[in-house]
């Protein structure tokens, strides 16, 4: 401040003899600029004066000092000393009750010392000292460093999403410094100019949060767009939690979709690019690049489960976010057909949608046991006519279903009947050439043994086989169960029949009870004997009184009937 003063009352030597001009210059030379803390602290006084110093050269000196000591080792010139642990000298030794020890502390002095003390310059000397530093050549991933504390320091919402990473130890520069006031809107428009190409989880999940803080501060479209091509080409870095940012706008939707969709579209044109410097870019699957692209195909998958659940969620967004990837991301479907079944189903019920949740036998840990918590008792689109769901169905190859989606999708009450069946066909077609392959394994094993090598990139097809040939087997172990239920229902039927014969005659033994002789007799009357009955009728003369003939009567019927039921 008195140097900028002293210039603007043109207190020079023509005035009088080492007057306050030249002693401020040369105090400035001689001790701001060779001190880490007074450096600092006079780029913070510049900011009153910012017009003057910047004619005097007094930011631009400073900031070059500043990025000169970031490059040397700290223990050379004695800053910064760290305010925690042990006291200590500025030569690094420890201190008893004041005196010198001589032992040295060992030094815990890493790259990134300097970041707590720059972060109390304002947004403008930040952005210039960081230009300076990547003009002195200071490593990018020191200067990404130095800006993602800058901005955890004066963004507290973009903390949550950084894993509660915790911040620098304080030094004696700082606690000389006040925080600079700033504007959250302008910080965060600076510093996308400033963020190196840099890849990786850390960074990604670090753009990631400086996009959600952007579109609720709601910065210019150029800055979102920034954030959003920067994190599209390294989408494979990416997570799951990280993507869901929610809709901060007027929009229905729960998530903002359109800016997850914007990224794939960035991610995979960076992808064409490397795909057309590459020799096998023909070939997605053998391509350098088929790995990442795998990745963000599972990444989307799971994103569109979640988003799944919103009800105002349209079909088209749907489909559009699907086919933002090309077919050959996608070796299995599982995942698209996992989202769709949420998307689709009426109520959530925990047993019903046990695929859904990615629970299927061999992928418990698909998803987390809180997915249910957070499904249970919402409804989603039963509203959705039959024909937007066949056309929803046409995202999924069900030639990729895996055994597990294709069992679920056969019995699945809320696909649409057409999709079922073509389920069932394509089923069908994977049994038949299981069972080929199951045939042909059977032909292998007869013949001689061959030495043979299976490539890595059949092992997939072969565990698929392998599965399909077990299920094939049990398909077989079925048939022969239905057989032998055949059998059994066969021999059941012809003891019925056996029964209804037995029946029918104790009919006709009821109905001989009600005949003309037999009430005839009992009246005490007898009609003329036919030559088959000429011998009953004679025992029945013999009997003293039609009553006891009677009673006689009755206990022969019932002993008929005992044998008639005796049968059963």
């Amino acid at each position: 401040m008195v140097y900028c003063a002293a210039d603007y009352l043109e207190m020079t030597d023509e005035h009088g003899e080492d007057n306050l001009l030249s002693k401020s210059e040369g105090f400035f030379h001689n001790n701001v600029l060779k001190n880490w803390k007074d450096c600092l602290l006079a780029l913070q006084s510049c900011e009153p004066v910012i017009s003057r110093a910047d004619k005097l050269q007094i930011v631009s000196r400073c900031l070059n000092a500043v990025s000169v000591m970031v490059c040397t080792d700290p223990s050379l010139f004695g800053w910064p000393m760290l305010m925690y642990g042990s006291l200590q000298s500025p030569g690094g030794s420890i201190l008893w009750n004041g005196i010198n020890t001589g032992a040295k502390i060992q030094s815990t002095m890493e790259s990134d010392w300097w970041y707590e003390d720059i972060s109390y310059l304002s947004v403008h000397l930040f952005e210039r000292l960081i230009h300076t530093m990547e003009g002195k050549g200071i490593k990018p991933e020191n200067l990404a460093g130095a800006i993602m504390h800058y901005c955890r320091k004066y963004l507290p919402g973009l903390g949550r999403w950084q894993g509660g990473q915790s911040g620098k130890p304080r030094t004696v520069a700082s606690f000389s410094m006040t925080p600079a006031a700033v504007d959250q809107k302008v910080l965060l428009e600076s510093v996308t100019k400033l963020l190196p190409e840099k890849k990786g989880t850390l960074f990604c999940r670090f753009l990631l949060g400086l996009l959600r803080v952007a579109l609720i501060l709601g910065v210019n479209h150029t800055c979102q767009d920034s954030l959003e091509r920067r994190i599209g080409v390294q989408l494979d870095q990416a997570t799951l939690d990280g993507l869901l940012i929610p809709c901060y706008s007027d929009s229905d939707t729960l998530y903002n979709t359109d800016c997850v969709e914007r990224m794939i579209h960035h991610f995979m044109s960076s992808e064409s690019r490397l795909t057309s410097l590459s020799p096998s870019s023909f070939d997605l699957e053998t391509s350098p690049s088929s790995g990442p692209l795998k990745r963000v195909a599972k990444l989307v998958d799971g994103y569109i489960a979640e988003v799944a659940s919103d009800v105002n969620l349209k079909p088209n967004k749907m489909r559009l976010l699907a086919e933002a990837l090309p077919e050959s991301s996608r070796s299995l479907h599982d995942g698209l057909y996992r989202a769709l079944d949420i998307y689709l189903k009426d109520l959530y019920d925990p047993d019903e949608a046990e695929f859904c949740l990615g629970k299927e036998k061999g992928n418990e840990s698909a998803m987390d046991d809180s997915l249910a918590d957070r499904f249970s008792h919402i409804k989603e689109h039963p509203w959705l006519p039959e024909k937007d769901k066949e056309q929803l169905c046409n995202i999924i190859d069900f030639r990729k279903l895996s055994i597990d989606a294709c069992a679920h999708a056969s019995q699945n009450e809320r696909l649409p009947l057409r999709v079922v069946l073509q389920v069932l066909f394509f089923e069908q077609l994977q049994l038949r050439a299981a069972l080929a392959g199951c045939l042909h394994v059977l032909d292998a094993e007869t013949a001689p043994p061959v030495p043979m090598t299976v490539p890595s990139d059949m092992a997939g097809q072969i565990l698929q086989r392998d599965g399909w040939m077990t299920v094939a087997r049990e398909n077989q172990v079925l048939k022969v169960d239905m057989e032998r239920m055949r059998s059994r229902v066969g021999e059941l039927e012809e003891e019925f029949t056996k029964i209804k014969q037995e029946m029918k005659r104790v009919a006709k033994s009821y109905s001989s009870i009600s005949s003309p002789r037999f009430i005839a007799r009992r009246m005490g009357c007898n009609l003329l004997p036919q030559s088959s009955e000429a011998q009953t009728d004679v025992v029945e003369s013999t009997a003293p009184t039609p009553r006891a003939s009677g009673e006689h009567g009755r206990l022969s019927l019932q002993s008929r009937h005992r044998k008639s039921f005796s049968l059963f």
